[in-house]
């Protein structure tokens, strides 16, 4: 298999959201922290998320006012040397994620350099102030991202054999048309999103192709605490 092998890994309330007020809730707690455990159990190598994630949390906010490139930029892939083998994937198809440094550190997570996967749409003055920065990135399609191009070459590139999808839900779907998920691991928090607005673990959006239904194959269910810890295998 010339790709990594990918797990998606979401932290869900019973009816599905990932993402709302309930994460403030005190039942809660435990089944994040659990989440945290197992994201350590699969021994992920890198861990991608979509731009709206990305925002929330893992960039520092949007690129604005971009000076003008000072030479011709092409659309090809920029690697740089990072300090670390552990990495963040940021899919930012038109080039708009901020960012004060090459490398994220969250507090209890390991040190990760980011990995930009662009679309061909991208400004070359985008791509100057990647380089400025030290981010690399690497392009998977034109307008559309193609993930079977993108692992492959996060494979190729960067020797990336285990990856982790952590969001968002229209992210997880992206790939999940694809078949190009490995296993689902979902933790199951005792609590209710109360919000229909909120975006569930598999979302469709104008972004991603098809929509189809998809089933998959239960094996495993543990307890932890309060909370469930699913794992699935979609079926082909």
């Amino acid at each position: 298999m010339n790709r990594p092998y990918v797990i998606c890994h979401m932290l869900a309330s019973l009816d599905g959201k990932t993402e709302g007020e309930f994460f403030s809730l005190p039942e809660c707690r435990d089944a994040a922290a659990e989440y945290g455990n197992i994201r350590n159990f699969y021994k992920c190598q890198a861990t991608l998320y979509g731009t709206t994630t990305m925002l929330e949390g893992y960039s520092d906010g949007l690129a604005e006012n971009l000076p003008k490139a000072d030479k011709t930029y092409s659309k090809e892939d920029h690697i740089e040397k990072s300090e670390t083998e552990n990495y963040i994937v940021a899919i930012d198809t038109k080039g708009i994620l901020g960012y004060n440094s090459a490398y994220s550190e969250r507090k209890g997570r390991p040190k990760a350099h980011i990995i930009e996967a662009l679309t061909e749409a991208v400004s070359e003055d985008y791509l100057a102030y990647l380089q400025k920065v030290g981010i690399s990135y690497i392009f998977a399609g034109k307008e559309r991202l193609d993930c079977g191009v993108l692992l492959e070459k996060l494979y190729k590139l960067f020797g990336i054999t285990r990856l982790m999808i952590a969001g968002g839900g229209v992210t997880n779907r992206s790939f999940l048309n694809e078949n190009l998920i490995d296993e689902l691991s979902l933790v199951i928090a005792p609590v209710s999103g109360g919000n229909n607005d909120s975006v569930s673990v598999f979302e469709s959006s104008d972004f991603v192709c098809g929509g189809k239904p998809a089933a998959f194959d239960l094996t495993e269910v543990k307890q932890i605490g309060g909370c469930l810890w699913l794992r699935y295998i979609p079926k082909k």
